[in-house]
């Protein structure tokens, strides 16, 4: 029976992973494992749960993750890939996320969905950061990955998957709640640099969340990554994280710089909680009205407004 069939909780789902031997004992195999390894997924992410439970559900996801890579019918590409730009030797997976594995390459990161059917998920990233770089102003490319190639790959059951190929980026974490208020306000400032940019070059990003948003503590740097969902119109959101969403992703399936500044702004309220000061306290609360059309629509201007604040 599939996890989706018995409604598992988290407690209930750790367990069961744990004492998987091969990942057909999770109930789940063939040409539904892919749709059953997503719904598992979802129960364990450790993005997905509390601070309190994060280490056991990373255990738990590094054994969901080992036990699906080892299914005879992975479809993860293995050995050496040959395009007509490059040859790429996977060494192993470097994260996995919602709906796509990183393989580590060395220099670059292949990212390639687990169902075929996210391929135009791919596109949309890839289309995103082409953009960025054609038409973004060059001095700011910093923000986001720089993407080598796209091919497709056709696993043995003939199954074709789009695959963006992403210069590595070395000394980059994800964020942590422990940010000080320090860094809390240098990456804000950064954030919102990476919109403004964005958004002058006629991209959106569509979801600005915690793993999507990558930085250098030592050097102050920030990327944002996952351009998935990236356009006006959204193809897809990151559904563990519905509720970080406004009411114009979720109920119109549209976008606009207003829905990136309005996600910037919760994942700040989010990282900073309780040390936020009284006047970003206000700030952010002028970011996050359900109209987008009374919320800030350029992200530099904002900074500038926020710049003030930081004075203050």
């Amino acid at each position: 029976m599939e996890a989706a069939d018995q409604m598992i909780t988290f407690d209930e789902a750790v367990p069961r992973i744990m004492a998987a031997e091969r990942f057909s004992d999770l109930g789940t195999g063939g040409s539904d494992a892919v749709h059953a390894y997503r719904k598992w997924v979802k129960l364990v992410h450790p993005d997905t749960v509390s601070a309190a439970r994060r280490a056991t559900a990373t255990q738990a996801f590094a054994k969901l993750s080992a036990l699906y890579h080892e299914r005879g019918d992975a479809h993860r590409p293995t050995g050496t890939l040959r395009t007509r730009n490059g040859v790429y030797r996977i060494e192993d997976t470097f994260a996995s996320g919602d709906i796509a594995e990183l393989l580590d390459t060395g220099d670059t990161l292949l990212k390639i969905p687990r169902d075929p059917a996210d391929n135009d998920l791919m596109r949309a990233e890839a289309d995103a950061l082409l953009k960025l770089r054609t038409d973004g102003d060059p001095r700011f490319r910093a923000y986001a990955p720089r993407l080598v190639e796209t091919f497709t790959h056709e696993d043995h059951d003939h199954r074709r998957r789009t695959v963006n190929v992403i210069r590595r980026q070395r000394g980059m974490r994800r964020l942590s709640t422990t940010e000080t208020l320090e860094d809390g306000v240098w990456i804000w400032r950064r954030l919102l640099t990476a919109l403004g940019w964005a958004h002058r070059a006629g991209v959106i990003h569509g979801a600005i969340l915690e793993p999507h948003v990558l930085i250098h503590p030592e050097h102050r740097g920030l990327v944002l990554v996952d351009w998935c969902y990236s356009g006006h119109r959204p193809r897809a959101i990151v559904k563990a994280r519905e509720v970080a969403y406004p009411p114009e992703v979720l109920n119109d399936r549209t976008a606009t710089p207003a829905t990136d500044i309005y996600m910037a702004t919760g994942l700040m309220t989010r990282l900073l909680g309780p040390r936020m000061p009284q006047r970003l306290t206000e700030f952010a609360a002028g970011c996050v009205y359900q109209a987008p059309r009374m919320r800030p629509q350029d992200a530099w201007a904002l900074l500038a407004e926020l710049d003030e604040i930081i004075r203050i």
